[in-house]
This record gives C-alpha cells, sequence and structure tokens, in this order.
C-alpha cells in the first residue's frame, strides 16, 4: 500500500553460473567440471528445481558428463515434478492448450489460435507469463514466447501420450500458418513432422530459387533428403535443385546421378521413373533445360573437363533470354572459369566481371560478390596486387552498406584483403583482416571459405616463420577441401611441398613431385605451373645439398621454360616468382654478380605493385642477394625494405654463408648424436645469435635454451660457444 512492493520474476531468482557451481559442487555434494556446470545452467536456464533433480539424479553416477549430454525435461525426476506442479495444476482449458502449442519452437498468439483452432491465444501467452508458468518473452514487445526448454520436454512427452493421434493436424495447421506468413523454414519444418510429405516437396520445391541465391543450399538440402526418396523421384524440379545442392557440396557423382533422373522426365523416355510426374513451380520446370545445362558446365568443369564444360555452357545460354541476368550469369560465370583454368586469364577476367555485374543489376548482391575472390585471384595472377585490393574493396563496400544485413561471402572480402596484406608486408594488419572474417564466420561466408580461411591462416603463420604451425594449417585445408568449378591453381599438397623445402625436409618433397609425376619434360600448362615452379624449388633444394650439376641444371632448363609460358600468358605474378627463383639458382652457386641480373628484373616488376613475402619467404639466401643489389645501386629502397621485412634473420645473411640444413641425428659422427632442437640451436649459436635472441627465435624459456646449450657443450666436448661452433664445423656439423 505504500508504493513498496517489489516484484521477483523468473530472471531475478535464475541462478548465475557462480551460483550454479556453489550449489551443485557444495549443497549438493557433486564434484563438477566448470564445463559440466555450465551445460546444466544452460539446459536448466539457472531453474534452481531443475538443478536439484538432475543433481539428485546424478549422485552415485559414475559417468555424470554422459547424463548431462542426455538431461531433458522427459527425465523422470523433471517429469514428475513438473506434470506435478505445473500440468495437473491447471484448468482443463490451459492444459488443453499447452499441450496442443508444444509442437511449436517459437509462440505467438496469431499462431497459437491456428494450431488450436481458438481465438484467445494473445490472452493466454498473457496470462501464462503473468503467473509465472515457464513461459518466456522473445522481444521487447512480448510478441513472441517461447516455453521453457524443460518445460517444453515435458509438454512434448505429454502431447506424444495423450495427442498422438491429433499432432500431424497441428502440425500442419503450423505449417500452413507458417507458409501464409513467409516463413517457408517452419513451414517445411512442420509439414515434415506432419508427415505430409507432398506439401513438404511443394514447399521445398517453391523454396530453392531464394535458398540457392543465398548461399542457404546445405539446409535446403538437409529438408530434401528427409523426404522419402519416391516421393523426390517424381519431381523433375526438385531433383535438378537437389543435384545442384549436391554439387555445390562437392559431391559431383550423387549430384550428376540426379540430373540424370530429371533428363528422364524430361525426356519422356521408357526408362522414366514410375509414376505421375509433380510439379509446384512452373516457371522453374519451363527453365530446368537451361538450368540443368548450367549443372552440367558446373560438373564438367569441376571434374577438368574443359571443352565440356564451355559446351554446356554454351548450351545454357542458348536457351535463356538475353534479358534473363540472374538465369544467364552462372552461365556466363562458369564460361569464365573455364578460360581462367586454360591460362586465358584476361578473358575470364571479363566473363566473371560481367556476370557479377548482371547479378548486381537484378539485386542478387550475395551473388555479386560472390565472385569477388575469383576476379581478384585473376589480377593477382596477373600481378596486379593494386587492383585486386581495389576489387575486394570496392565488393566490401557494396556489401556493407549502411542500413545492410551482412551479405552471404562478406567474410571472404575480409579474408582475401588480409591475404593481400600479408603479401605486401603489413602482418598486423592481415591478422587483423582475417580475424574479422573469422568473426563473421560461415554464417557470413561463402561455401568454400573454411578451407580458404585454413590457406590464408597457413600464408600468414608462413610468414611469421611458424612452419609447423603453417603445415597443420594446410593438414586442415586439405581435409575441408572439396571440389568445385574454381581452378585449382596452387594445389595445397604443393604449398606443403614449399614448406618441407624450407624445413630441410627434403625427401618429403621429393615424394610429393614422384607421387605427381613431375617431370622436367613435362608439357606445361596454366593448371600445373604452379607445380612445376615446385619442382624447380625442389631441384634447387637437390643441389644445395649434393651439389649435383644435374639438379641445377634441370632447374634452369625448367625455369627457362616456365618463364616463356606465364609472359607468353601475361601471369606475371608467376613470371615475378619464377625470375627471382632464377636468381636463387645462381645464388646457390655462388654467381652472385650473374644472380643479380635476373633479380633486378623481378624487382622492377615486383616494386610498383608492392610485393614484400614473395622475397622475405626465401629467407637468407634473398638477404644476401637484396643486400648486393643495394651496394650495387639496384632499386635500394625497396631492396632496403624488403631487407627489413627479413628482420634480424636477413641482416644476420648479408654476413653468413649459406647455411646448410643440419645433419639428421643418425648421420652425426658422435658418440651421442646431436638431436633435430640442438642441431636447430647450434646453427643459430654459429650465426651469433644470444640465448635470449634464441629463446624468442624459437619460442623457449631462457632456462630451456641454456640447457640445450649445456648438452650441446657436453656431446661436443667444449666448454665455450667459440669451440663448439669450431668443433662442429670440423665435424661437418655445420
Amino acid at each position: 500500500v505504500r508504493g513498496q512492493l517489489t516484484e521477483l520474476r523468473a530472471a531475478d531468482l535464475r541462478f548465475t553460473p557462480s551460483e550454479a557451481a556453489g550449489f551443485l559442487n557444495q549443497a549438493m555434494g557433486l564434484n563438477l567440471s566448470s564445463g559440466d556446470i555450465a551445460a546444466l545452467e544452460t539446459r536448466t536456464e539457472g531453474w534452481v528445481a531443475g538443478l536439484q533433480m538432475a543433481a539428485l539424479s546424478m549422485q552415485g553416477r559414475a559417468d555424470t558428463a554422459g547424463f548431462i549430454q542426455a538431461f531433458t525435461g522427459s527425465h523422470r525426476f523433471v517429469l514428475a515434478y513438473l506434470a506435478e506442479e505445473g500440468l495437473h495444476q491447471q484448468p482443463e482449458r490451459v492444459r488443453r492448450f499447452l499441450l496442443q502449442t508444444s509442437i511449436l519452437e517459437r509462440l505467438c498468439g496469431p499462431l497459437c489460435d491456428a494450431v488450436t483452432e481458438q481465438e484467445d491465444g494473445r490472452g493466454m501467452l498473457e496470462m501464462l507469463e503473468r503467473e509465472n508458468l515457464f513461459v518466456v518473452p522473445l522481444d521487447d514487445k512480448r510478441h513472441w514466447f517461447r516455453y521453457h526448454h524443460l518445460f517444453a520436454d515435458v509438454l512434448r512427452a505429454r502431447s506424444m501420450e495423450e495427442l498422438s493421434g491429433q499432432l500431424p493436424a497441428l502440425h500442419l495447421r503450423a505449417s500452413e500458418w507458417y507458409e501464409r506468413h513467409g516463413s517457408p523454414a517452419d513451414a517445411v519444418r512442420h509439414a515434415l513432422a506432419a508427415a505430409d510429405f507432398g506439401r513438404a516437396a511443394g514447399l521445398i520445391e517453391l523454396a530453392w530459387p531464394a535458398m540457392d541465391e543465398n548461399f542457404q543450399t546445405a539446409t535446403w538440402l538437409s529438408w530434401a533428403k528427409a523426404l522419402p526418396e519416391e516421393t523426390a523421384r517424381t519431381r523433375p524440379v526438385l531433383l535438378v535443385g537437389i543435384a545442384w545442392a549436391l554439387l555445390s557440396g562437392g559431391e559431383m557423382e550423387a549430384g550428376e546421378a540426379r540430373l540424370r533422373e530429371a533428363e528422364r522426365w524430361l525426356d519422356g523416355a521408357e526408362e522414366s521413373p514410375s509414376g505421375e510426374m509433380a510439379v509446384v513451380d512452373e516457371e522453374q520446370f519451363r527453365f530446368l533445360p537451361s538450368s540443368i545445362a548450367t549443372a552440367r558446365a558446373y560438373h564438367a568443369q569441376a571434374l577438368g573437363n574443359l571443352p565440356g564444360a564451355v559446351k554446356y555452357a554454351r548450351q545454357a545460354l542458348r536457351l535463356l533470354p538475353e534479358e534473363d541476368h540472374l538465369r544467364r550469369g552462372p552461365a556466363a560465370a562458369l564460361l569464365g572459369l573455364a578460360s581462367w583454368a586454360h591460362g586465358d586469364l584476361e578473358a575470364a577476367h571479363r566473363a566473371i566481371a560481367e556476370a557479377m555485374a548482371n547479378f548486381q543489376k537484378t539485386g542478387s548482391l550475395s551473388f555479386a560478390i560472390s565472385g569477388t575472390y575469383g576476379l581478384a585471384d585473376i589480377r593477382i595472377a596477373q600481378g596486379r596486387l593494386r587492383e585486386a585490393v581495389n576489387i575486394y574493396e570496392r565488393s566490401l563496400q557494396l556489401a556493407t552498406g549502411e542500413g545492410k544485413p551482412i551479405l552471404r561471402g562478406t567474410a571472404d572480402l575480409y579474408l582475401g584483403l588480409g591475404d593481400l596484406r600479408r603479401e605486401r608486408g603489413d602482418l598486423n594488419a592481415a591478422a587483423e583482416y582475417l580475424l574479422r572474417s573469422e568473426e563473421l564466420g560461415e554464417q557470413a561466408a561463402l561455401p568454400d571459405w573454411p578451407h580458404r580461411f585454413c590457406l590464408a591462416r597457413a600464408r600468414l603463420e608462413e610468414a611469421r616463420g611458424n612452419l609447423d604451425v603453417a603445415l597443420g594449417l594446410l593438414d586442415e585445408a586439405e581435409r575441408l577441401y572439396y571440389r568445385s568449378p574454381v581452378p585449382d591453381v596452387r594445389p595445397i599438397a604443393a604449398l606443403k611441398a614449399r614448406l618441407w623445402i624450407r624445413q630441410y625436409r627434403l625427401a618429403e618433397a621429393l615424394d610429393w613431385a614422384r607421387e605427381r609425376g613431375l617431370s622436367i619434360e613435362d608439357e606445361l600448362s596454366y593448371l600445373r605451373e604452379f607445380e612445376h615452379i615446385m619442382l624447380a624449388r625442389i631441384r634447387i633444394a637437390q643441389y644445395k645439398t649434393n651439389r649435383a650439376d644435374r639438379s641445377i641444371q634441370e632447374a634452369t632448363e625448367l625455369l627457362d621454360r616456365l618463364l616463356k609460358a606465364a609472359e607468353e600468358g601475361g601471369r606475371m605474378g608467376n613470371v615475378i616468382e619464377i625470375v627471382m627463383l632464377q636468381a636463387l639458382a645462381q645464388e646457390v652457386q655462388g654467381n652472385l654478380l650473374l644472380a643479380l641480373v635476373p633479380l633486378e628484373r623481378a624487382l622492377a616488376l615486383a616494386e610498383p605493385e608492392g610485393y614484400v613475402r614473395i622475397f622475405a619467404d626465401e629467407g637468407p639466401p634473398m638477404a644476401r642477394l637484396l643486400s648486393e643489389a643495394a651496394a650495387q645501386g639496384i632499386l635500394p629502397g625497396y631492396a632496403g625494405r624488403l631487407l627489413s621485412a627479413l628482420g634480424v634473420e636477413g641482416r644476420e645473411a648479408i654476413e653468413q654463408p649459406y647455411l646448410s640444413p643440419p645433419r639428421t641425428p643418425s648421420a652425426q659422427p658422435l658418440v651421442e648424436p646431436l638431436s633435430e632442437r640442438e642441431l636447430e640451436i647450434l646453427q643459430l649459436i654459429a650465426r651469433g645469435l644470444s640465448n635470449r635472441e634464441i629463446s624468442e627465435r624459437l619460442f623457449l624459456a631462457l632456462s630451456t635454451v641454456k640447457g640445450h646449450n649445456r648438452n650441446i657443450f657436453g656431446k661436443l666436448e667444449v666448454q665455450r660457444r667459440t669451440e663448439a661452433v669450431a668443433r662442429a664445423r670440423e665435424l661437418g656439423l655445420l
């Protein structure tokens, strides 16, 4: 009466995670981990009665983690409690409402009215909230609600017992309401729950164009797979959608099989599936021939059948009206991808850019930005880094305009910009862009983003000198990779071979080259150009190891052929790398002045575009060459910038000869061989690094480095660093 009433509602009484921990582990005498406590707190939403019943059920159990994972409202303690306290005390009208609406994940008045065939849904929800009967508002206006998770489990368990015969009809009413109110996902879900597969198939068929345009094919395919096989088989439009969804996920054989089934319906051949053909979306049916042709172009291009890809893409374009930009876009883009795979980069760029511009005209912005990384990669292959940056930035501006929702593909734009920042030497900015891409995640990314994200992280870790971490990321990228029409011009296995060379694991790089059947006499093609560049690197590394003249001669001959092919194709990004390797091939033979000729050309091509890591990642040999170039007045400012990017290692290498790979422990003339780590530290000692510098370089504690030093001195039978280096050189370990 004094206006001092305080209302305590569910949110006030809810246990926090720390309160839940105290209750479960202290009051109830359990010994749960923080992860188990967090899972229980989330499942019960901090409801202490639910926590108590869970605790009672766990007492004496050995496998508490398994119980927590399976804990739901159907558990006997929760079921008995809620049935008594929640359901039995309600009037029959309320009880019936609760059971009928338990099929819904979200509740609003009109939806509840449709499901229950009553007219008091909104009032009932308001009453349930007022009575604190396990309903949770989902918006500030209290239009949408949901049941407490455990209470929802109880209601569903009871509805299965008491309303089993009515459940299909309830789900069907919910499906119809959601369809009328523009929520196809919920409409499909309830149609499937009602086992009305004809209705579900029609809804799924109608949902395909919009979900494909928004890169939601995986979700759509999960719906289609929930249909009985006999239902899908009678619907050619649905079959083509399934084919496209499978192809988009890399399932080429399964996708092609679905295309054949749809083609049999269209051909009207005797082998067509039995049963009557069903079509819901007449417009999609009318364009099926062009859609199938485009899908066949996609399939052919992904499998490397370039003539087939061109044939089917042109067929699709002939079947489509000139003004139908949305449907012509994929076929036109596939023609561009075929040109890209063939090495005709300028034609590829024109075709893809035109397709993306047409998508933008139709308002399909996700499609419009989906080709960005392809356009940028082509410009990178042409050695035009600045233009690649501009391509990404223009798309990012399009994708992140004021008031726009986050578009699928936005995460890919940050990823591409981050990788370009890395190449241009700004590793901090690169890391920030990659972090932003990761924060946006797969919901804002194209389907193949996970594997490309791992690739970009691997390149960044390589630039930081963390080669083992980079290799681990490449392994993960390899696991996530699946076939698509985008040309795989830099295979992951070849990138791994490059890191093996840097780690002195030449045998593994040689095994890779043998498995790929690579030879210096091979006919050259753009699709294998990067692999052949890697073969040249392997031959240079072989010469460093065994000084075999044949190896360096093969490397030189292969690089000459590769250079001619790359120049003719306008692939200046590869030209820079090839010419740089020609310089390194001279450097390893001790021909510094001869090496400066190709190096000067590489620097002249690279400097206007801001290349850094392509040189810096080559390590000490490149540092020696750049130092000599600067001394000779060859682009001294740019050479100095690159030397700075090489860091301490680069400055040391100016005065140090090339360090041969350390001998393996088993090949050492010592009673007790040095370990791989000790050999690595010995190399750094020989370069003159202090213990602290070694600890920072190798991410080891200073005490650990000193311990390794003692072991090295003991095995070499010396007392100090200078004696260790002299003894190691005498034994051929350095």
